[in-house]
This record gives C-alpha cells, sequence and structure tokens, in this order.
C-alpha cells in the first residue's frame, strides 16, 4: 500500500471523529423525509420500522467497516479498502462515482435544502424568484444561496484541517443539542397530546396513497417493496457517516478512533433520530389531508412542504415553529455541508496519487490541504445545484452508496482470505452472521429500488459502469502516480 504523504498533519482527535461521523449525519432529511415515508407505508408502526432498520443497517455497517479502517488507516479511506481488497478499477469507480454522484450530489442536495429553509426567514429565497435565465437554464434564488454555500464552505475549507475541525465541532454539537432539546420538548412537555390514541390509527395497518391521494393497503410483498423504497428517504438522512474513513490520514492514533467514531457515532445520531420519529408520532396523525386547515389535519403525511418537525412544534408552541426550526435546520444543513466538503477531497487526493485522477488534485497547498481537489469537486457541486432538484439528487446517491457499502463489506471477507496477515485492532461484530446479514439486506433494498425506482437507479448504475472504460483509457493516457515528497 502506498505511503502516506509526510505532509498530511495529524491533527484529529476522537471528539473530532465523533463529531464528523454526527455532524455528517444530521442534515435536514430528518426533519423532512418522513413525510414521504409516511405516505409509503401508512402506519405508525411501519414508520418507525424504516427508521428502525435504518439505523440497525447503519450501526452494522459502521461496526464492520471499523475492521477495515484499523487495518488500513489510510487517507481516501473507502476508496483505498476497494482498491485493496479487489482491484484497482474498483477502487476507481468508489471514487469516479463519489466525484460525479455520492460526495457532489449530496453537497448540492444539502445546499438546496438550507437554501429552502433560509426561505421561510428570508421570503425572498423562492424557488419562484428567478434571477436569471440563460437559454433553457433558469436561476432562482434557492439556487444562487445554494451555490454561494458551497462556494464559501469550500474557500473555508482551504484554510487548513485545523480550521476545518473547529468549524465542524461548533456545528455538530449545536446540532446534536438542539435536536435533543426538541426531542425533550416533544415528549416530556406535550401532556394531552397524544396523535395516535387520540386520531385512533391501526399502529400496524399498512397502507400507501395512490394517485388522487387514494389509500392503497399493503402486505405481503407489496409491504416489503414500500419499506424498501420508504428506505431511500430514511438512508439519505443517515447517510454520510463513513466520511471520517476519508480523513484517516489526518486522524491521531487512527487505529483506534476511527473505528470508535463510527461506532459512537453512528450510535448517537440513530438514538436521536429513532427518539425524533416518536415524537411526530405522539404529536400528529400519520395520516392526514391535503387540503387540512392546520397541522393535526394535514398529518405527517401532508405535512406543508415536508416540513413534519415544524408541524409537529407548531402544535407545541405555535406560530413561531416555523422560523425557530428554520434556524436550527439552517445550522444543522451548514455544518452537514461542511464536512462533506471537507472530506470528499481526500479521496479525489488518493486517487491522483495514484495516477488516477488530475496530477494537481494530489498536491497540497500551503495549509497542508488538497486545495485543488477542493475547487473541482465545488464546481461539480455548483453545476449538480444548477442540474436537478433535491429528490432527484437523493434518489441517484442512494442507490450509487448502496452499491459501494455492499462491495465494502463483502471486502471483510476477501481481506480475510486474501491478507491474513495484515494486523487487526479491530475485527468485525458478528463476523460472519451481521456482515452477512448487512449484505443481504443491501442487496435486497438495491433489487426493489432497481424494480420500482428506474428512473434514478439505472442512471445512478448507469454512472458507475461508465467508469470502467474511463480508468483504462486514465491507465493509458494519464500521468504516473505521484512521488512521495
Amino acid at each position: 500500500m502506498q505511503q502516506e504523504s509526510h505532509l498530511l498533519q495529524k491533527r484529529v482527535n476522537l471528539f473530532d471523529g465523533v463529531s464528523m461521523v454526527a455532524g455528517a449525519m444530521i442534515g435536514s432529511g430528518i426533519f423532512i423525509v418522513s413525510a414521504d415515508i409516511a405516505r409509503t407505508v401508512g402506519s405508525p408502526g411501519w414508520l418507525l420500522v424504516v427508521w428502525l432498520i435504518t439505523g440497525l443497517v447503519t450501526i452494522i455497517g459502521a461496526l464492520s467497516y471499523g475492521e477495515l479502517a484499523a487495518m488500513m488507516p489510510s487517507v481516501g479511506g473507502q476508496y483505498v479498502y476497494l482498491r485493496e481488497s479487489y482491484h484497482p478499477l474498483v477502487g476507481f469507480l468508489f471514487g469516479w462515482t463519489t466525484f460525479l454522484v455520492i460526495q457532489c450530489g449530496s453537497i448540492a442536495a444539502v445546499a438546496v435544502g438550507f437554501a429552502k429553509f433560509s426561505g421561510v426567514i428570508f421570503p425572498w429565497i423562492s424557488e419562484s424568484n428567478v434571477l436569471l435565465h440563460i437559454g433553457r437554464l433558469s436561476i432562482t434564488s434557492t439556487q444562487a444561496v445554494g451555490i454561494g454555500l458551497i462556494v464559501f464552505l469550500t474557500w473555508l475549507n482551504t484554510r487548513g484541517i485545523v480550521t476545518g475541525k473547529i468549524v465542524l465541532n461548533i456545528f455538530s454539537s449545536t446540532k446534536v443539542m438542539a435536536l435533543l432539546g426538541f426531542i425533550i420538548v416533544g415528549l416530556l412537555f406535550t401532556k394531552g397530546i397524544n396523535a395516535f390514541e387520540n386520531g385512533n390509527e391501526p399502529f400496524w395497518q399498512a397502507s400507501r396513497v395512490g394517485e388522487g391521494n387514494q389509500v392503497i393497503p399493503l402486505a405481503g410483498f407489496a409491504l416489503v417493496a414500500a419499506v424498501a423504497t420508504a428506505m431511500v428517504g430514511s438512508l439519505f438522512s443517515a447517510d454520510a457517516w463513513y466520511n471520517v474513513t476519508y480523513i484517516s490520514g489526518e486522524v491521531i492514533n487512527p487505529k483506534r478512533n476511527v473505528p470508535l467514531s463510527l461506532l459512537f457515532g453512528t450510535l448517537l445520531v440513530m438514538s436521536l433520530y429513532m427518539l425524533t420519529n416518536l415524537v411526530y408520532v405522539k404529536i400528529l396523525p400519520v395520516h392526514g389531508s391535503p387540503d387540512g386547515v392546520d397541522a393535526i389535519a394535514r398529518g405527517i403525511q401532508y405535512a406543508t412542504d415536508d416540513r413534519v418537525a415544524t408541524s409537529a412544534m407548531s402544535v407545541v408552541i405555535g406560530e413561531y415553529a416555523a422560523v425557530i426550526m428554520a434556524i436550527f435546520i439552517m445550522i444543522s444543513t451548514f455544518g452537514c455541508n461542511h464536512i462533506m466538503i471537507l472530506a470528499g477531497p481526500r479521496v479525489y487526493y488518493a486517487m491522483a496519487r495514484d495516477g488516477l485522477f488530475f496530477r494537481k488534485v494530489g498536491q497540497l497547498n500551503n495549509k497542508n490541504v488538497p486545495a485543488f481537489a477542493l475547487i473541482l469537486q465545488g464546481a461539480w457541486s455548483v453545476l449538480l445545484c444548477l442540474s436537478g432538484t433535491y429528490s432527484n439528487l437523493l434518489d441517484y446517491v442512494i442507490f450509487a452508496v448502496l452499491l459501494f457499502f455492499t462491495l465494502t463489506i463483502l471486502a471483510i471477507f476477501i481481506l480475510r482470505k486474501k491478507r491474513p496477515d495484515i494486523e487487526r485492532p479491530y475485527k468485525a461484530f458478528g463476523y460472519p452472521v451481521i456482515p452477512i446479514l448487512y449484505i443481504v439486506t443491501t442487496v435486497t433494498i438495491m433489487v426493489i429500488l432497481l424494480i420500482y425506482k428506474p428512473n434514478y437507479t439505472f442512471p445512478g448504475l448507469g454512472i458507475v459502469l461508465l467508469g470502467i472504460p474511463v480508468f483504462y483509457l486514465w491507465r493509458k493516457f494519464g500521468k504516473k502516480p505521484v512521488a512521495e515528497s
């Protein structure tokens, strides 16, 4: 395995790592996607099951990644695991897809989410406020704010890893405390409010909303398919926890601190997510009407603009809920995007050191960070902001993420046979049963998504496969790996 550049600074400790995992996971999704999940599964029980499965999949994935992170504490993380387990081609396909879809798509989607919630406070920021027409392209004030956020955070992260980690610690701590406050208010200070009991909703009677808002009962495979497709949103909300592996080369004692960061960070966030959804079903009925006159009448399914958290808090604290929640979600999405923008370039940096990306991407600036990689990532993220909607990008991202999740967990089995000599300070929890269960679960979800959401999943798969000829062209015509200083 290639040695790390001595210019990378090891400044990230365990607290920073946990902050990075938690901060990357908590964006805008937890406050929004439960509305779509409720429309897809149609009952309080199955809404919670979707989040429970998501939590188990995420935590199991993090526990399994811990073995690879402890074995190969290298900058680039998952890219390195796949390169060493399979072939440089597989590592390249991950890096290629990370750049084109996973990382930049997530950055664009979260930036758009930040801008949408900014519009609650500043009405000028609206998708109906078109600032500029360029041919068929229209640039709205929402897109302009999202782009501004990406540009600012890209610049901020060129200032060095110490600056980056200070900002992530501030925003991650603020997000966790605010989400905990939301849960405490929702569970302990809402006496007399119990949507489940007052609404008399069957807890386990699954249904989905069809055309014309028709309620369609679900059972058998249709229910399994509904749960799997509903998980697109919850998995997106729980995504990005693995970003800490990208900066392994800058972590103090990475063989210990990266696996522990993965464990503590995912366990903390998924616990908060489950409690947040308990607040939702306690305060709001799942079923509602799009023509409802208030938050209770609209329910979780038809919360205004899918802002379930805002609807829940409006029942408790009234008209100030929208502004309070908007400020919180702006903080949340700002911190989330900061972490993703910080982490992603480390993957491209590792690729460039292997001669599989532009040579300049493998160079560090005078602050010892891959500045050109940051700029390139920012430019592509801006283009994605202009080209698609939040939900489009979400669907692309999740299928590609699941594909590489599966390959990475499978890499644990491959490396135990291929490289039994490598020191393993930490071994995957419940091996081999738990990792196998993870692989079966993610493959099942991918197959169902290919069947039920082909318009987005097949193009996502196509982007991955398109990287194959690019890899061989790059190896033939690209420059040699960057030599160590």
